[in-house]
């Protein structure tokens, strides 16, 4: 950060809750949240690397009931939400009024729910850039280093404006395309979000917005409408399971690290 930006943790949110959105529509891989790795369900390990982090509270928000029970079996707290929500941050927002309506909680982190091997420390970083007052939402990226994801829309790029020595910064813009232009890092933006509780509650109240429903990426919805978002960068990309491959693949990375 900057110096002017250099502030110190006692300004982080200080009561943060970790809310995990699931359900079981996947295309791509069938109950993905239930799916076994070593023993436990998918969404099991994801509740216990945010609870690695250090985080008090982590709940999973549950779009269907075999969901909860599996939380529930294995100690962790859950929360049936709408299944019919359009997105995760709709899902949390409910979750968060559910557990919480006496707003104790004055940030959450939304975690997706498909990380089991994520870094702890990744997780906690997250809500690092709202030790800045002036961001409303919080979010992490990473340097682009495989050529072939410049071009991938399904790879999205954050724009960060970010001065030498800088690890947080504003994130500008993010798109599908290969952007900004000119020589410079490229950056891999993670969809790991930290909400001021009230920048969530004004993010789910807006509609969509123009360039979110162009570039079918629902934070800039939160740009447009002058919210302000920032970055901060990590050294890792965490692996995703979409599909059965990128399952067997977790399997096989959290066999190694057991």
């Amino acid at each position: 950060m900057t110096a002017d930006q250099t502030l110190s943790r006692s300004s982080l949110p200080s009561n943060p809750i970790v809310l995990i959105p699931s359900r079981l529509a996947s295309t791509r891989l069938p109950d993905k949240p239930l799916a076994d790795i070593h023993g436990q369900p998918m969404i099991v390990h994801c509740l216990r690397r945010a609870h690695e982090a250090g985080f008090a509270r982590v709940a999973v928000a549950c779009g269907d009931e075999a969901i909860a029970g599996a939380v529930r079996a294995a100690g962790g707290e859950a929360v049936m939400t709408d299944p019919n929500h359009p997105s995760g941050s709709d899902r949390i927002h409910e979750a968060l009024i559910k557990l919480d309506p006496e707003g104790r909680h004055d940030a959450v982190i939304n975690l997706q729910g498909d990380l089991p091997a994520i870094d702890p420390a990744i997780v906690a970083a997250a809500l690092a850039p709202l030790a800045d007052p002036r961001i409303d939402i919080a979010t992490l990226a990473t340097p682009i280093i495989d050529k072939h994801e410049i071009d991938d829309p399904n790879v999205v790029k954050a724009v960060l404006s970010l001065r030498p020595g800088e690890s947080i910064g504003p994130a500008l813009y993010f798109s599908r395309r290969p952007v900004p232009g000119g020589e410079g890092p490229l950056w891999h933006h993670i969809g790991i979000y930290a909400y001021r509780r009230a920048a969530l509650q004004r993010f789910v109240a807006l509609p969509p917005s123009p360039l979110e429903q162009r570039e079918k990426l629902e934070q800039l919805r939160a740009l447009e409408n002058g919210m302000r978002i920032a970055a901060a960068v990590v050294d890792t990309l965490p692996l995703g399971v979409d599909t059965p491959a990128d399952l067997e693949r977790i399997r096989q990375v959290m066999a190694a690290q057991r």
